[in-house]
């Protein structure tokens, strides 16, 4: 069997995850990697045993080795590399969100539907086991009909001030809100139709990184579900985990509670610091990461090697980045705004 051939465009946080699963999946390798700092770029090829390296993408669409492209890029810089590489009939996998303005949405969902090409969207909670459970326990009926929900993914304040040099070109509401919006849906199987947000600044500003600090949001779906949704950037460093990230679900007959940060499924005690490591994300596993962020890329590549439709397609992603400009829209005016997937 041929080896699909990757080419990686971002040598970040995530661009590592797909390079892991590139370089060592038996149908897939890493053919070359893209990044805007050339000696960040080849240290990277070296680690990931990438053949080739650009600082360029569009230079690296010409490589007739790459059969597919992952894009790893800041949140608002997806839509270049997915249109050059949909131009040269790659197939695509990019992180969330698709995009952040109805313009790039127009592009990307041109190009790709122009050429054909099989596009995902990694909103890896998907493959999440608890969600995946909960899901399951929707669709056969155990909770009867879904009622409400409330959803809390929130991020460290390390992540804006000091991981992401670009977190005020983006907001939480891109950064994780995406990841909160097709969690529900995939949860409830239903659509947002309507959304109010509020939304309130000033510690991010205090330090220096001009971007709003919380978003409160309810979200009316097409099926009746109401959901309550929080996401903010300035959980202290304090915090045993990254994220916080909990869900609960209730309907007609039943309820279901997730907490997937402080699980307590491993509590580790040390002299004078005290942990609970991830044991779902990516924990590694006799030298290879074997959890559901990993999972989800690893989806991507069996479908192309495979034939088979992928998780999460352009739709989900044009649908949820539209949620997530509604929300922003709603926050800024004070009142609910309508969800509009035309156009």
């Amino acid at each position: 069997m041929k080896k699909i051939g990757f080419g990686l465009v971002g040598t970040g946080t995530w661009g590592k995850v797909h390079a892991e699963v590139y370089s060592t999946d038996h149908r897939s390798s890493l053919v070359a990697v893209c990044d805007v700092d050339e000696s960040r770029a080849a240290a990277f090829a070296a680690r990931y045993g990438a053949k080739r390296l650009y600082t360029d993408y569009r230079e690296m669409m010409r490589n007739p080795e790459i059969d597919a492209v992952a894009v790893a890029t800041p949140d608002f810089a997806h839509c270049g590399p997915i249109v050059a590489a949909a131009g040269a009939h790659k197939h695509v996998i990019v992180e969330k969100p698709l995009a952040t303005t109805l313009e790039d949405l127009d592009c990307i969902a041109e190009a790709v539907r122009t050429s054909g090409i099989t596009l995902m969207v990694d909103f890896h909670c998907r493959w999440c086991p608890p969600l995946a459970v909960s899901r399951a326990s929707i669709e056969c009926g155990e909770l009867g009909e879904v009622v409400s929900a409330y959803l809390r993914l929130n991020d460290t304040i390390y992540v804006p001030t000091k991981m992401l040099s670009w977190a005020a070109e983006s907001s939480i509401l891109w950064f994780l809100g995406s990841h909160s919006v097709d969690t529900l849906r995939y949860l409830f199987h239903a659509e947002v139709a309507r959304v109010y947000a509020v939304s309130r600044s000033g510690v991010l500003r205090g330090k220096g990184v001009d971007v709003a600090d919380i978003y409160q949001s309810i979200l009316e779906f097409d099926t009746g579900a109401i959901a309550s949704v929080e996401n903010h950037w300035i959980v202290p460093d304090s915090n045993p985990s990254l994220n916080d990230f909990k869900v609960n679900i209730l309907g007609s007959k039943g309820m279901i509670n997730i907490d997937l940060t402080h699980n307590q499924l491993i509590e580790r005690y040390y002299e004078s610091a005290s942990d609970r490591p991830d044991v779902l994300d990516g924990p590694l596993i006799r030298g290879r990461h074997v959890g559901f962020v990993y999972e989800s890329v690893r989806h991507f590549v069996e479908c192309l090697a495979e034939g088979k439709p992928v998780e999460a397609t352009l739709d989900d992603g044009i649908r949820v980045s539209k949620v997530i400009l509604a929300i922003l829209e709603s926050a800024s005016k004070r009142e609910p705004v309508t969800v509009n997937y035309g156009g």
